[in-house]
């Protein structure tokens, strides 16, 4: 029994909400401008959001680790920064709690995080491996030298390391795919059947809201004969190593227009494109992203930045109805 309460000794870590407090201390010493832009920053979405926030999110700290780890039917590959890595231990611990799973994991850092934060990480999940950004720069551009494209990309692209650092750093035939922005509620039963499930070779995927792709699919299918599957979302998502190719990316990258358009819908092209060559469906409709409030029976739930706001005032809220911070758990 490993018991998930209120007792860890991290209470004294360094709370995200004694920036907020700063920085409103201020902007009331400086100008009526400046402390409104804060005043907004802080309850842009109402009290209830920077309560969960800024006063509940943090106890997240005072919960014991997450041990054992070494499962390696697949291997949780997420890529996080300054801004997530609070919402990635969520994010991680809803997972393992939900699931019981044991799953290995390995955490990219964009070269964001300081070394205090880092080490919170590798407290909070003893088992993992934590992929420093300079450490994965010095391994890529080995990796990637026959491919000029590939590397030019990955070494322009916020998101490029989701493709292709975790695809050379996966110690697994299976790569579980995560965002740091995922919660879950209760097991995720039909995607861990697909993650389990040894005669399962396709990748899948959470559908999107919208088709969030920077290439022509008429080119893809005359140049590849292949079909794209659409509403492809990169946030969760189940990928086999063999799908994932270098010269395949290389290929892809030289299509017109596909650099063009956000940056963040280039990652996701590249793996939906990729997926559609070697296999790929999506995952059933409670797993769709939506901008909509209210979670209804969802076991999961992708909070996108366009709906960042839910995650704490809706995600969080029910995780603690739930007693997620209080849970004695059993694996």
């Amino acid at each position: 029994m490993v018991s998930v309460g209120l007792s860890r000794s991290a209470r004294g870590a360094a709370q995200p909400i004694g920036k907020r407090s700063k920085a409103l201390g201020v902007a009331m010493r400086i100008r009526p401008g400046a402390l409104w832009l804060v005043f907004r920053q802080t309850f842009g979405h109402g009290v209830r959001v920077a309560w969960y926030r800024d006063v509940v999110r943090p106890r997240i700290l005072s919960t014991e680790p997450i041990v054992g780890t070494t499962d390696k039917r697949c291997e949780i590959h997420v890529l996080t920064s300054k801004k997530d890595w609070l919402n990635l231990i969520w994010t991680l611990k809803s997972f393992y709690i939900a699931s019981g799973r044991r799953y290995a994991l390995c955490i990219h850092e964009d070269g964001s995080l300081e070394t205090a934060e880092l080490a919170t990480l590798q407290e909070h999940f003893p088992d993992a491996r934590i992929v420093s950004r300079v450490d994965a720069d010095a391994k890529m551009t080995m990796v990637l030298r026959d491919f000029p494209r590939c590397l030019a990309f990955r070494n322009t692209n916020l998101l490029a390391p989701k493709l292709f650092d975790f695809a050379a750093f996966l110690a697994s035939d299976r790569m579980a795919l995560f965002d740091s922005d995922l919660l879950f509620f209760a097991e995720p039963t039909a995607y861990l059947r697909r993650l389990e499930d040894d005669s399962y070779k396709l990748n899948t995927f959470n559908a999107d809201c919208s088709y969030a792709y920077t290439v022509d699919v008429d080119l893809f299918r005359k140049r590849t004969g292949s079909e794209v599957l659409g509403f492809v979302n990169t946030g969760l998502g189940l990928v086999h190593r063999d799908s994932l190719k270098w010269h395949w990316i290389e290929e892809f990258l030289g299509f017109p227009g596909i650099l063009d358009g956000h940056f963040w819908r280039i990652e996701q092209t590249l793996y939906a494109l990729c997926s559609s060559r070697y296999g790929a469906e999506l995952l059933p409709e409670d797993y769709s992203v939506s901008l909509e409030p209210g979670l209804g029976t969802r076991c999961f739930r992708h909070y996108v930045g366009a709906i960042r706001h839910l995650m704490y005032g809706e995600g969080l809220a029910q995780l603690v109805r739930q007693g997620f911070l209080k849970k004695q758990v059993s694996w």
